[in-house]
C-alpha cells in the first residue's frame, strides 16, 4: 500500500512516541499521590494538540518541498481530518473510563496509573488493527464496504441508545469475572492480586485494568474503520490516531467533571460514523473530498458542542 513514510519517518515517530510515553510516566512518578487539577490537565491536554499541530505543519513542510504542493495540501488535510475524528471518538472513550471508575470507587492517584495503562495498550492495539486493517484493504478492497457498514450501524445504535444508561452489574464480562475469579470487595493499594489463606485474590484494581483493556479493544475496532475512510495510507493513519491517543490521560482529567454538560456530544460522534461509514460505502461510486470531510466532521462536533451549552442537561440540572 502506498505511503509517504519513509522508513527514517517511521523510526523518527516510534521514537517519539517512546519518550512521550515516558515524559507521561516521569511526570506521573514526580506527582505521586497529588491530585492533577484542572489547570494542569488543561495545559498537558493544551500541549499534546500542539504538539500534534506543529507535527502536521512539519509534515507539510516536508512534502512541500519534496512532492509538491497539491500532495502537501491533500496528507495534511488527511491527517486533520484523522485526528479529529479519532480525538472526538477519545472523548467517548474518557466518559467510559469515568463510568468505570465511578463504578469501582477507584481513587484519583489510582486513576492516574490506570490511564497510562490504558494509554499503552490502546496504542499497542492501534498499531497492531492499523497494520492488519492496511493489509486486509491492499488485499481485500471490499472490506471497505464492510467497514462503511460497521461505522454506518455502529453511529445508528450510537444515535438511538444515546440516552440509555448504561449497567454494569449486567455486563457479561464482569459477571463471568466475579463468577469465575476470587475478587475482593476493597483495593489493596496497587496491587493487582494477593494471597490469602495460599490462594490468589483478585483486587478491584486488577478488575478495572482489564475492563479498560477490553474497552480499549471496542474502541480501537470503531475507530480504525473511521480513519481509513479519510486515508489509506498507513503513515497517516498511525500518526493522527497515535497522536489523539497520547493526550488521552491529560484529557481524562479535564473531562471527567464535564461528562453532563456535554451531554449531546454523543449524537455528535453517532452523527460523524454514520457520515465516514457513508463515504466509504460509496467510495467506488462519489468521492468525497477531503476539505469538506473536515468541515462536516468540525461542523458536527461544534454543533454537538454548542448546543450541549445552549440546552443543559435537564437530569445533570434537576439533580443539584
Amino acid at each position: 500500500m502506498e505511503t509517504i513514510g519513509s522508513w527514517w519517518m517511521w523510526v523518527g515517530f516510534a521514537i517519539f512516541v517512546v519518550v512521550a510515553c515516558a515524559v507521561d510516566l516521569l511526570v506521573l512518578q514526580r506527582k505521586g499521590d497529588d491530585k492533577v487539577s484542572v489547570g494542569q490537565a488543561l495545559r498537558w491536554s493544551a500541549l499534546w494538540v500542539v504538539l500534534a499541530l506543529i507535527f502536521n505543519a512539519l509534515l507539510w513542510w516536508y512534502l512541500d518541498g519534496n512532492a509538491g504542493r497539491e500532495l502537501a495540501n491533500q496528507k495534511a488535510s488527511e491527517f486533520l481530518t484523522g485526528y479529529l475524528i479519532e480525538k472526538s471518538l477519545a472523548v467517548d472513550n474518557i466518559f467510559v473510563f469515568l463510568m468505570l471508575f465511578t463504578f469501582f470507587a477507584v481513587p484519583p492517584h489510582l486513576q492516574k496509573r490506570v490511564l497510562i495503562l490504558g494509554v499503552i495498550g490502546a496504542i499497542v492495539l492501534r498499531a497492531i488493527m492499523i497494520l492488519i486493517g492496511a493489509w486486509l484493504i491492499k488485499e481485500f478492497h471490499w472490506i471497505l464496504y464492510v467497514f462503511g457498514l460497521f461505522l454506518l450501524v455502529t453511529g445508528i445504535k450510537m444515535l438511538v441508545f444515546a440516552e440509555a444508561d448504561s449497567d454494569l452489574d449486567k455486563n457479561p464480562i464482569l459477571k463471568w469475572m466475579r463468577g469465575h475469579m476470587n475478587i475482593l470487595p476493597n483495593f489493596e493499594g496497587e496491587k493487582f492480586w494477593v494471597y490469602k489463606g495460599g490462594v490468589r485474590w483478585f483486587t478491584p484494581l486488577f478488575v478495572v485494568v482489564i475492563m479498560i483493556g477490553i474497552t480499549d479493544v471496542i474502541f480501537a475496532v470503531d475507530s480504525i474503520p473511521a480513519i481509513f475512510a479519510i486515508t489509506e495510507d498507513p503513515f497517516i493513519v498511525m500518526t493522527s490516531n497515535i497522536f489523539a491517543i497520547l493526550g488521552l490521560r491529560a484529557m481524562y482529567f479535564l473531562l471527567a467533571d464535564l461528562k453532563d454538560r456535554f451531554h449531546l456530544l454523543t449524537y455528535g460522534l453517532g452523527f460523524i460514523l454514520v457520515f465516514v461509514g457513508t463515504k466509504m460505502l460509496i467510495v467506488d461510486w462519489i468521492k468525497i473530498p477531503v476539505g469538506i470531510s473536515l468541515g462536516v466532521v468540525g461542523a458536527i462536533l461544534l454543533t454537538s458542542i454548542v448546543a450541549s451549552l445552549v440546552m443543559p442537561n435537564k437530569a445533570a440540572a434537576e439533580s443539584k
